[in-house]
């Protein structure tokens, strides 16, 4: 026999117990290898003459039984298919394949083209019955080796498989399209084709990022929306992509009008002076389109910027807020899908981020459509320069989706896929990738040239034929359409854009309009006056006590862990003593906004818990580690709670919340970094989306993010949310910053973020070793009544004697406050900024009346001269009225530094000493005739 065989290269003893294995637990062994076992426990029943064989004596069968030794061979053969046969498809239109080894060749399974003719049980595998060697051979190329290849072994579900399995082979995974439904790809591949070219001509040098080489994604995502409504229902597709082919998709599938696409081609200024706009390839877009069969389906394509693939889990986290708003939980009437290019899916970590989140249940969509359009190139970078693995796709196999692979000038079998990867995704729930194998006409933009990295490549695409003209000439030659027909398509669709082009030339100033406007109705853009002070914020007493009840509340008969109980206890005694800490505080805020009816989701690092043991929002039984959440159990008529623990990472989680958020302006979104250090893992989103996107894209988000940031000697990737950061990136009322000092004014910021009619992203920077301070509590007085505190004032009882006034923010404070109370400084007031962006003109401009007597104005902080808030104050405390000129304020920092903070704890404590002793050294009141330091650092 053969040495070189599938079978004879497996070691006997290894196959005989994996045998035996099987035979005690069929799934404790893959899927392939126990279809292989069923096989041979079915020839044992057909050949009773071999009860005592075992599978490893199979290959050393005499010539009385070679026929049953190939009936092994050939299933092995059908699963070396099933396999490996994506490795050896049709499926790239301008380059030829790479070559694998070994190949599916006869030989490397024991047979020759002499067993061509022989009939074999083994075809009854590939549901086709009894059938010759040549027949099966055949099956398995049309089905695995043409234009579609697939990627599903790795799955480890059997289910799964057996589904994929059987439905590709019932039909050999061949497309079977009628005459209409041959028509409408051709329609689209028109409308993508045409209109790729008009833009061309009309719109020389300027950038469109063109879909040309890719033109079959119009038609597939024609399938996904036809086919979806129709045969699964589906009301609501939502779209997030990249730049390349948006104005194609905007224009063919979601029916946005071709003239408002062509005037933004003439650079029109914006109606709008509080909008800046962006380029016409980011912008987001919503509409209805009506099917064939004539059912609406909601589209949503979510604005983007130019950072690839960060628009992935914005989409994700909009999916799952209509999936829940509209949709009752039911991910099956909305289907998400994300448009990758093959460099950035490879490229982007954000991708893998993502792909993670998928199963998990804070952030399921019930499975995602990856639709890669690959143009085998990266901007001028080959995709082997791009990528180790084998496939840009081979991110998917992590979480074990399957992978089709699809000839991108094929358009049947493009639009085939997209119909089983959708059926896939409603049977079971999970992501699909679709690799569309395509190529990139022109350069990175239409003003590039690509010759310069890839001659050979776009010497062939140079004299490649485009889709339409590829699918066109296949359907007359089939004889479905005359070439006429086909040529008036063109010329009446061109005539058509040409008309809208001479419209759009009439049009007036562009104008941005929310993509989710209809979620938004109600709400408007803030103006100067409504961000001067906060609204009431306070609730009634009994609410309030009613909740704190409830919030130490556990059900009887289950057991939690002793320290868990003691802190529930010492709550209740919180609310007795009247001195209620931080912990108790946030959830009272969270409490009241479900008892008002406005759903609360909280997801980030160790939120369950906290960071800092302090929330204890999830509290787990003892024994069997189920979860009791007492804000679920508030009253009957509550709205949503959802607080989640989510995976290690910053980026994809909080552009996911930020898409959440962008659906949800009724409800409170938070999400809270382990230490606020950590958040530059997200900056994408920070710079991309919370600080840009009302001025880019008019949308407004209410999206809070909690930072703990303090210096406590825990070195410098535990110290400071770099708040220099985000107050650099703040103007025009962007975000909301704030440093709040105490459980009350936080228990009301939280609560202005839905008291307001408009929302504003806001940043807390959250502290840590405030959580437990005996002196930062509140009375439940000061959250039955009042608002927000954006500046809180010194209660001294006579301003007329300060003659230094501080001003700080944060923790700080209470040091502050203890070295004041040691040298008795009557003569010094402490100012708490608790709002730093926008900066509270009015309550500053108050306190610079209140003590006009003083001589002298401190800023004062723990952090060093170059971060925190000083450069910021710097910039813009002297515009306040009353406030002192730039040349008279002081300020005590830490020196500058490139790093946040030093890693020693003693030389951090030796640090925050000196600031203490600066802020209150040489004081006029104290030395009046020293002359006052212009600049004082620690």
């Amino acid at each position: 026999m053969d040495k070189n065989t599938f079978l004879s290269n497996i070691d006997p003893a290894a196959l005989d117990g994996m045998y035996q294995q099987y035979r005690e637990d069929a799934t404790s062994v893959s899927p392939d290898w126990a279809r292989f076992f069923q096989g041979f426990d079915l020839a044992r029943t057909r050949y009773p003459e071999l009860p005592g064989q075992t599978p490893a004596a199979v290959g050393d069968l005499g010539p009385s039984h070679e026929n049953l030794a190939k009936e092994f061979k050939v299933i092995a053969l059908i699963n070396g298919y099933r396999e490996r046969g994506h490795l050896f498809t049709r499926t790239n239109p301008v380059r030829e394949r790479r070559k694998y080894n070994p190949p599916l060749d006869l030989a490397i399974f024991g047979l020759s083209d002499s067993d061509l003719d022989t009939v074999f049980e083994a075809g009854s595998e590939l549901g086709i019955g009894k059938a010759t060697l040549a027949v099966i051979v055949d099956h398995l190329k049309t089905t695995y080796c043409q234009s579609i290849g697939v990627e599903y072994k790795q799955i480890r579900k059997v289910d799964r498989v057996q589904w994929l399995q059987e439905r590709m082979e019932k039909d050999r995974n061949t497309p079977n399209f009628d005459l209409a439904e041959k028509k409408e790809i051709l329609r689209k591949l028109d409308q993508a084709v045409v209109f790729e070219r008009f833009l061309g001509k009309k719109f020389i040098g300027q950038k469109r990022f063109s879909l040309e080489g890719g033109e079959t994604l119009i038609p597939a995502l024609d399938t996904i929306i036809e086919h979806g409504a129709e045969a699964h229902g589906i009301k609501d597709v939502v779209i997030g992509m990249a730049h390349r082919g948006r104005l194609n998709v905007l224009a063919n599938t979601f029916n946005k009008t071709y003239d408002s696409i062509f005037a933004d081609f003439e650079g029109r200024d914006y109606a709008d002076s509080f909008v800046e706009g962006d380029v016409k390839y980011h912008m987001g877009f919503n509409s209805c389109v009506v099917t064939n069969k004539g059912k609406g389906v909601n589209l949503i394509l979510c604005p983007n910027p130019s950072h690839l693939e960060s628009v992935g889990p914005v989409m994700q986290g909009i999916s799952r807020a209509l999936i829940e708003k509209d949709h009752d939980l039911k991910p099956d009437k909305l289907c998400p899908v994300i448009i990758h290019g093959d460099a950035a899916i490879a490229g982007q970590g954000v991708v893998y981020e993502l792909a993670q989140m998928a199963g998990l249940k804070p952030y399921s969509t019930g499975g995602t459509l990856h639709v890669v359009v690959n143009n085998q190139v990266g901007f001028t970078t080959n995709y082997i320069d791009g990528r180790t693995s084998t496939y840009c796709t081979d991110v998917a196999k992590v979480t074990q989706c399957p992978i089709f692979h699809v000839n991108g000038d094929d358009a049947e079998a493009v639009c085939h896929v997209m119909k089983l990867a959708l059926d896939f995704r409603q049977r079971f729930q999970t992501d699909v990738f679709i690799d569309l194998l395509g190529y990139r006409r022109h350069g990175h933009n239409e003003g590039d040239e690509p010759k310069f990295t890839q001659p050979i490549l776009y010497k062939a695409i140079a004299t490649h034929k485009d889709p339409r003209a590829i699918y066109s000439e296949k359907l007359q030659a089939s004889g479905a359409i005359e070439a006429s027909l086909a040529e008036e398509m063109k010329a009446n669709f061109n005539n058509m854009l040409q008309e809208r082009l001479t419209e759009s030339k009439e049009l007036p100033k562009a104008v941005i309009t929310s993509f989710l406007a209809d979620r938004w109705m109600g709400y408007v853009r803030a103006n100067d006056a409504d961000l001067e002070s906060s609204p009431a914020t306070g609730v009634k007493r009994k609410l309030l006590l009613d909740i704190a009840a409830k919030l130490v509340e556990v059900p009887e008969g289950k057991k939690f862990f002793n320290k868990m109980e003691r802190i529930l206890n010492d709550r209740a005694k919180m609310v007795e003593e009247d001195r209620l800490d931080w912990g108790m505080g946030e959830l009272l805020a969270y409490g009241t906004l479900l008892c008002e009816g406005h759903a609360v989701r909280l997801t980030g690092q160790d939120v369950e818990r906290g960071t800092f043991s302090h929330r204890h929002a999830v509290i787990k039984v003892e024994d069997s580690e189920e979860e009791y959440i007492p804000l679920k159990h508030l009253q009957e008529d509550q709205a949503l709670v959802q607080i989640y623990n989510s995976p290690l990472n910053e980026y994809a989680v909080l552009g996911y919340e930020y898409g959440y958020a962008l659906a949800t302006p009724e409800s409170l979104t938070l999400w809270e970094a382990q230490f606020g250090d950590f958040v530059n893992g997200a900056q994408i989103v920070i710079d991309q989306y919370l600080s840009a996107a009302e001025e880019k894209w008019n949308v407004m988000n209410g999206l809070v993010m909690l930072l703990p940031h303090g210096y406590e000697g825990q070195g410098a990737e535990h110290s400071s949310a770099r708040m220099e950061r985000f107050l650099q990136q703040c103007a025009d009322a962007n975000m909301i910053m704030a440093n709040p000092t105490t459980p009350a004014n936080y228990f009301h910021l939280l609560r202005r973020q839905l008291a307001w009619k408009f929302r504003k992203p806001l940043v807390v920077f959250t502290p840590k070793s405030l959580l437990r301070h005996p002196r930062c509590v509140s009375a439940v007085g000061e959250f039955t009544k009042g608002a927000f505190q954006e500046v809180i004032d010194d209660p001294i009882a006579d301003p007329r004697s300060v003659k230094t006034l501080i001003l700080c923010s944060g923790k700080l404070y209470y040091e502050l406050l203890e070295r004041k109370e040691e040298l008795v400084a009557d003569d010094v007031a402490i100012i708490r900024i608790e709002q730093l962006h926008p900066l509270p003109e009015p309550q500053l401009a108050a306190v610079f009346t209140r003590y006009a007597n003083t001589e002298e104005v401190r800023w004062v902080q723990e952090e060093p001269e170059n971060m925190g808030a000083w450069p910021y104050m710097f910039k813009h405390l002297h515009k306040v009225k009353g406030a002192p000129s730039v040349d008279a304020l002081k300020f005590v920092t830490r020196r500058a530094s490139g790093a946040p903070a030093t890693g020693s704890a003693v030389r951090s404590a030796i640090q925050q000493k000196r600031i203490l002793e600066e802020a209150f050294a040489d004081r006029p009141s104290a030395a009046a005739a020293k002359k006052a330091k212009s600049k004082v650092r620690a």
